[in-house]
């Protein structure tokens, strides 16, 4: 339950907060303006950006007219209805601050570039230092203390560098503004996403939000703080966080104030075009309930007493190799437990339950998750096809299993499982076998287990850097704050490495002695679209695992920048046609380097077949789920459509929800009544708001 007191003044950042998802900033803006002007919080922005950028937002209709704006960083704030910025502020910074001495300090350090002027400010210096570690920050702090300087650093988003009066900072700037308004902080509410945010939630007795797409720096800045943690993204997030505060009663739905193909930016508008857009009419919408219902029937199919199964056993004859489809996977179970939490359902919740109690009961002393347990016989698989271990396993119920705690709040669960959970850990850590944040993965050892990929695989490092962030929470929910910080800290590292790494460009990275030319990196790549699929110490796979791309949106790994270009990518090259999606492009064809000749066992991995360049309807769920993020409605909506319509389709009947199909003529191929299918489509309705049945409040 909230607090009690009521919430006088709010003060939210913009950018990854209410800014990101264009419709979502709207939904804030219709719900702020519904509050009775006489009950209505004082509104104050709290952002990097400067004052005049910040008010464009409101000239603009994207957010609704505060009280007052504090900008950069916390050294402006400026008072809305007199109109007139709050000069007496800056009296209160000027204390042992030298803005041409900061600059001189800070330009000679070595991958500094300087941020456009309109980030500039006379009280605070702006700049941009890819990757950046604590050890780098510490002698750049110390360079600024050694010349007579009390400033502070901030770092946030692995790039931006905020050198700041002592006496700045978003939490400094809210607390002067509330000793001048004579608001008590524990009247006030803030919201955020990085690391620059984490001084509004220090500040003693405020109560805070924090939004689902937070980078791991503000989760580790207030692991011992209580907080509210949404499990919305951006400004959806924060109205959850404002209904969970009493501030707001219900926030509008995720169908409203949808951003019509006319308003949308000009790169979208053209990259949709010819595609059929408007709101869904009221047959759509009955089909998609209908199909809601088949998902619902299809996903408990695969209820058994040891959790969920990969498909439905009544369902599916099974001979050689494919006995193990009568399975409860790691990958498998976990997944469709994520994508079934919003189900207000006992009989859901307790295969739920069982799936992670079945998985980590079997672990080794070791440490090893199974690949799959047996339902006939109790037997786990720690090897699979080929006898390669399953890396994937491990990271997917450790993501599982937080998500699982962070909607139930089973600590009891968690305390019985805790030492399995560590040890599980230590194996998958054993994996990075060079200490680079990265783990090795052996050739066909993930959920492509017919597959020849192999070293730092997307897929593979994109989960490992959500599994720290999780196994951190974890952590946090147990009290053990310091290690949970730790872990927090190191997927940061690993979210450094893999942008890095995965996301060639030829602009220069913090630590080169000297920029490449752009004609050596375009030697190498260039500037490209999306991560790569692969990276070995010998070459790299150029190739669109659209799995791996979309997961590390909704992971919060690719910001919304990558994000977007990774999508107009995977839109113009047509991943979702005849169906949402394939999950690689450009596939692979024999006689290319990446080709093996296993692949033709089973006739599986044949071109547009399974792994390589297969349509998984699981992966379409993700598909609508990213583009929904994104702010495209309509769009979502229109691709839900087409992936009910693909989930319809059966070998043998209607809705048979089949693990894959063709990736040229759409036809299905893999087995009826796949768990992760079904739930990946329930999952997709929830993300939209147009499931049948209105989705529980989260607790």
């Amino acid at each position: 339950m909230a607090e009690s007191t009521p919430i006088r003044l709010f003060s939210p950042d913009l950018d990854g907060t209410l800014v990101g998802n264009p419709e979502a900033s709207q939904r804030f803006r219709t719900a702020w303006e519904r509050i009775p002007v006489r009950r209505r919080p004082l509104l104050a922005y709290n952002s990097g950006r400067m004052v005049d950028d910040m008010r464009r937002l409101v000239i603009d209709d994207v957010l609704p007219v505060p009280d007052y704006y504090i900008g950069g960083v916390g050294t402006q704030i400026y008072d809305e209805r007199r109109e007139r910025m709050l000069d007496e502020f800056y009296r209160h910074l000027a204390d042992h601050w030298d803005l041409k001495r900061v600059q001189e300090i800070v330009g000679a350090f070595p991958a500094v570039r300087p941020q456009p002027a309109e980030f500039q400010h006379a009280f605070k210096s702006s700049w941009f230092l890819d990757q950046a570690t604590p050890e780098v920050l510490r002698t750049l702090e110390q360079r600024l203390t050694e010349s007579d300087l009390k400033v502070k650093v901030v770092y946030s988003s692995n790039r931006d560098l905020d050198i700041l009066p002592t006496n700045a900072t978003k939490g400094g700037a809210l607390q002067w503004l509330c000793a001048h308004l004579k608001i008590p902080l524990e009247q006030v509410l803030v919201a955020g996403d990085t690391g620059n945010d984490s001084s509004l939630f220090h500040l003693p007795g405020a109560r805070g939000i924090i939004v689902e797409n937070a980078q791991p720096e503000l989760l580790e800045a207030t692991v011992d703080i209580p907080t509210y943690t949404s499990r919305y993204v951006m400004a959806d997030g924060v109205l959850d966080g404002l209904r969970h505060f009493g501030v707001i009663t219900r926030p509008p739905g995720a169908g409203q104030n949808e951003i019509s193909s006319e308003d949308m930016e000009p790169s979208f508008r053209m990259l949709f075009t010819g595609t059929q857009q408007g709101p869904l009419t009221e047959e759509e919408k009955k089909f998609l309930a209908l199909a809601y219902e088949k998902a619902l029937v299809a996903l408990k199919k695969n209820i058994t007493p040891l959790g969920f199964s990969a498909c439905s056993l009544d369902d599916n004859v099974v001979t050689g190799t494919d006995a193990n489809y009568r399975s409860v996977w790691g990958r498998d179970g976990a997944f469709t437990l994520i994508a079934t939490l919003e189900l207000d359902d006992p009989e859901v919740r307790t295969a739920q339950r069982r799936t992670l109690d079945t998985l980590l009961s079997a672990a080794t002393p070791t440490g090893q998750i199974p690949a799959n347990i047996r339902i006939d016989d109790g037997v786990p698989d720690y090897a699979g096809v080929g006898n390669i271990c399953s890396i994937d396993s491990g990271l997917w119920v450790i993501i599982a299993f937080y998500d699982y705690i962070a909607k139930t709040n089973d600590l009891d669960f968690l305390r019985h499982h805790s030492t399995r959970l560590q040890t599980a850990m230590n194996w998958l850590s054993a994996h990075d076998s060079n200490n680079d944040g990265l783990l090795e993965i052996p050739e066909a050892g993930d959920w492509t287990d017919l597959f020849g990929r192999s070293y730092n695989i997307l897929y593979d490092e994109v989960l490992w850097f959500r599994t720290n962030v999780c196994y951190g929470r974890l952590l946090e929910f147990q009290g053990e704050y310091a290690r949970a910080a730790d872990y927090l800290r190191w997927s940061q590292s690993i979210r450094g490495r893999v942008l890095s790494q995965f996301w060639p460009t030829t602009l220069p990275l913090s630590g080169e002695a000297k920029p490449y030319r752009f004609a050596d990196r375009q030697f190498d790549l260039g500037d490209t679209q999306y991560l790569l699929a692969e990276i070995t110490p010998f070459s790299f796979n150029w190739r669109c695992d659209v799995l791996g791309n979309l997961l590390a949106f909704l992971v919060n790994l690719l910001d919304l920048t990558r994000a977007r270009t990774a999508l107009r990518f995977m839109w113009g090259v047509g991943v979702n046609n005849p169906w949402p999606v394939a999950n690689l492009y450009p596939v692979v064809q024999a006689g290319d380097p990446d080709w093996r000749t296993y692949y033709t066992v089973n006739l599986l991995n044949l071109p547009h077949h399974y792994h390589n360049g297969g349509i998984w309807p699981f992966i379409g769920g993700l598909w609508v789920q990213c583009i929904h993020r994104l702010g495209f409605h309509e769009i979502a909506s229109r691709e839900l459509v087409r992936l009910a319509q693909l989930n319809q389709l059966g070998r043998d009947q209607e809705w048979e929800f089949n693990e894959w199909s063709h990736g040229v003529t759409g036809r299905p191929m893999g087995k009826a009544f796949q768990a992760w299918s079904a739930a990946s489509f329930i999952r997709a309705c929830h993300e939209i708001g147009v499931d049948p049945k209105p989705m529980q409040n989260p607790t």
